[in-house]
């Protein structure tokens, strides 16, 4: 089973160890970071750092001037973190190790975009802004997050792409020092805290025959209950049951257009710059209402779009069923499973949930992450990924 462990450029340049160490875990592809949000990351090995502070969302390469010049969206720049190409320059010492790359690339998440354009931000049913959740429906943000897609994700040599966060973003989101757990907002709360009341949204929902004013006014009663301490689950029952299913399916038809819409520009773009063979896979959930780094899709659009998925499996594989179902001979599914113990992983248990995983349709492991896991991590990867032949 083809396996891919993740990386950061800061992992690799400056180590000279690095590349062949990664490669002596015994796999054979790399997805490395080519446009990331902001984060904090250990760097366990490293001869220079030990803890690497990215502030902003950032591209880890220079931009092509000529897609950017003179618009008022576009990418930034890294800061001391990763400077000038700094995903080149591990891209380069990765595939001299004989490692086959492939990009990382984040977009629809980007803080310093929300503070600096607050316009282009999620705006919920209180008029609270998300800065950290640009609105995929609006078109300026639509266009610069299909450019994006397109320039980072088709890097000099890399093989394919992993496009992360190609949807909706909402609240549920660990942002700064995240004080918001004191309610329980369940699955359907969640979907209510994420609907968009942005000048564009409201339009959207007009066109499903709903009254913006009418709209906010019951998903604001909807929430009350929820305030209070009532629960809020039950999945999209729940969401039905809390607004109305009218209501609720009225939302969910136009959110649910906006993300295929994108994502079907997003894919048919980079495979317009990519080269033959290029593979395009995207980090999703099977719920199409779901937001998040794993972006909500329907499985059998998704798999006649894209040439596959990478599944968040570390909680349990089931959520592959559903892409298992609607896949295609060729389908990827890639099974990730976190392998930094210190983050919930389990990388003892690797070869068994492995083999849980292919047993559900997963075609392919992703390993998160090579680069923040521990020595003694790494070491029950490589005794894993042997085992797996």
């Amino acid at each position: 089973m083809k396996t891919s462990a993740f990386l950061y450029p800061w992992d690799v340049n400056g180590d000279p160890e690095a590349a062949s160490r990664i490669a002596g875990l015994g796999i054979r592809q790399v997805t490395l970071a080519s446009a990331y949000h902001s984060t904090r990351a250990l760097t366990p090995r490293h001869p220079r750092h030990r803890i690497v502070t990215a502030e902003h969302a950032a591209v880890l390469y220079p931009v092509d001037e000529s897609r950017w010049e003179g618009r008022r969206i576009r990418p930034y720049a890294a800061g001391s973190w990763a400077e000038g190409d700094a995903y080149g320059a591990a891209a380069a010492e990765l595939a001299d190790a004989g490692l086959e790359v492939h990009t990382w690339v984040v977009l629809a998440h980007n803080s310093r975009m929300g503070a600096e354009h607050p316009s282009t931000s999620v705006v919920n049913v209180y008029g609270d802004r998300y800065p950290w959740a640009p609105c995929i429906a609006q078109p300026g943000t639509r266009d610069y997050l299909v450019d994006l897609a397109t320039e980072a994700a088709v890097r000099p040599g890399a093989r394919g792409t992993e496009l992360e966060s190609l949807g909706w973003y909402g609240l549920a989101h660990l942002h700064a020092h995240d004080k918001i757990g004191g309610v329980g907002f369940g699955d359907a709360g969640q979907y209510l805290m994420s609907l968009c009341f942005c000048a564009v949204c409201l339009d959207g929902y007009a066109e499903q025959g709903l009254d913006g004013r009418e709209l906010a006014a019951a998903v604001r009663g909807a929430l009350e209950p929820v305030w209070r301490g009532a629960p809020s689950d039950g999945g999209w029952a729940g969401v039905e049951k809390l607004l109305g299913a009218g209501a609720a399916g009225a939302t969910r038809v136009w959110r649910d257009g906006v993300a295929r819409t994108l994502q079907e520009a997003a894919v048919s773009a980079v495979r317009a710059a990519a080269p033959g063979g290029f593979q395009v896979l995207l980090h999703a959930d099977p719920v199409s209402y779901h937001c998040g780094a794993n972006a909500g899709v329907d499985p059998r659009h998704i798999l006649s779009v894209a040439d596959g998925v990478v599944v968040p499996c570390t909680g349990g594989a089931g959520l592959l069923t559903p892409f298992a179902e609607a896949a295609r001979e060729d389908s990827v599914l890639a099974a990730n499973f976190t392998v930094v113990s210190g983050m919930g992983g389990r990388p003892g248990a690797l070869a068994a949930d492995a083999e849980r995983a292919a047993s559900l349709g997963a075609t392919e492991l992703r390993l998160y992450h090579a680069g923040l896991a521990s020595d003694g991590d790494l070491r029950a990867v490589g005794a894993a990924v042997a085992g797996l032949g």
